[in-house]
């Protein structure tokens, strides 16, 4: 079972992730911030993992830190749960559409974590959540986990934008994460 469960205690957050990359898209989120709480469970369904995250963190300041925070927490998680990476495929990526926004995400399990995000939000904020929290989620998610990820999003709704966004990441590691019986390290180099 390729599972993992991190806790991550700071004087700015206390936050525990469990994930199983072999699940069925159940989750328990608990961030203290409604839209990432959504933004979560959309990516834990349609990535068809099992995660569950329970943080609390300094939002009287702002949501910088928890945000920050559960991506490494929740990369550090996929980092673990993928162990030896033998026989998986490696590569994903995802087109997903929501009404006139269209989210591009394509992930390597290198062991490289490396993030490019291009979107331009019209709002600074979804809720009580920091729409530039987005790609700072996103590089720190990359880093933590040694994934490269590439995102690009266009669209007129950041609602829309970002919920696609988080719909294609889950997709596409999904792809990447999926064993397959022919490939041993799927790399020339023999280690990822």
């Amino acid at each position: 079972m390729r599972s993992a469960t991190v806790h991550r205690q700071t004087r700015e957050t206390d936050i525990t992730v469990e994930i199983s990359l072999d699940g069925k898209g159940n989750s328990t989120i608990d961030t203290g911030i409604g839209f990432l709480d959504h933004m979560l469970t959309s990516f834990a369904k349609h990535g068809l993992v099992d995660l569950m995250i329970k943080a609390r963190g300094d939002l009287q300041v702002d949501d910088h830190h928890t945000v920050e925070d559960i991506g490494i927490s929740l990369g550090e998680a996929y980092r673990d749960a993928l162990k030896e990476k033998t026989g998986i495929e490696r590569f994903g990526h995802a087109l997903v559409p929501m009404d006139e926004a269209l989210a591009v995400v394509a992930v390597d399990i290198s062991g490289r974590g490396y993030s490019v995000f291009k979107a331009d939000f019209r709002q600074p904020k979804i809720g009580d959540y920091s729409t530039a929290m987005t790609r700072h989620f996103i590089d720190s998610f990359a880093r933590s986990a040694g994934i490269t990820i590439n995102v690009k999003i266009e669209g007129e709704d950041d609602h829309h934008m970002v919920e696609a966004m988080f719909k294609a990441l889950g997709l596409a590691l999904s792809m990447a994460a999926a064993k397959n019986e022919r490939r041993g390290i799927p790399s020339t180099k023999g280690v990822l």
